[in-house]
């Protein structure tokens, strides 16, 4: 079994746009005069436009990611831009606290076809995709944890890798190379379900890597 460890934050904010660091800057200090913001974060996006994965929403080439307190207002978003908020999921986060500062992610956003299909979603990316990605030890990789949608329907789901490396789009990269072997390689059977989010029912909202920016506070 995967080490695992829970994150600190429960609940999260994301806007995602069209913006510059400055102006990633410029909002945190906007969102930290708002009650219960605990912590502002800004991100540059590794791969802007990415096309190689379905994107159901606008790219953007920031992201702000606010991390609040259980029962804070939710800040209203700025005009362009995508805002979700995001709730822990009951089930514990994946990987390892590596010690060392968070300087990438991976978000990823992912939805069930139906409101029924959400369990067996949920298992697949639990117990079959991001279990394997963490019992890897991919370096680079830490925590992946998960999280649910609170202001919307879609995306149900929320799936954050935290990298610690200093390229998180090569440390993105790297991720098939680790697992396919476990699994028998990208030819077997059990690949295919790991790597397929259709057949459990699922549809791929958004994927892409962001690397560190700044931020208002330490890290998690």
């Amino acid at each position: 079994m995967p080490p695992v460890e829970d994150r600190v934050s429960t609940r999260l904010l994301l806007e995602l746009g069209d913006g510059s660091e400055a102006d990633g800057a410029g909002r945190a200090a906007e969102l930290t005069g708002d009650p219960g913001v605990r912590r502002v974060s800004w991100w540059r996006n590794c791969v802007p436009g990415r096309t190689e994965l379905p994107m159901r929403v606008p790219d953007g080439t920031l992201l702000v990611l606010a991390e609040l307190d259980e029962d804070a207002p939710l800040p209203a978003p700025p005009g362009g831009a995508t805002a979700f908020a995001f709730r822990r999921h009951r089930r514990p986060s994946q990987g390892v606290l590596t010690g060392r500062r968070t300087t990438g992610l991976l978000v990823v956003w992912i939805t069930p076809r139906a409101p029924e299909l959400a369990a067996g979603l949920r298992d697949w990316g639990d117990f079959v995709h991001i279990r394997h990605i963490a019992a890897a030890g991919i370096p680079g990789f830490s925590q992946i944890a998960v999280f649910e949608n609170e202001t919307a329907p879609d995306p149900r789901y929320m799936h954050l890798y935290e990298f610690d490396g200093d390229d998180p789009e090569a440390t993105y990269q790297t991720m098939v190379g680790h697992v396919a072997p476990r699994l028998g390689g990208t030819g077997s059977e059990e690949f295919a379900a790991w790597a397929d989010w259709r057949a459990p029912g699922g549809r791929l909202w958004y994927c892409n890597t962001f690397a560190l920016a700044g931020d208002t506070g330490p890290s998690l």
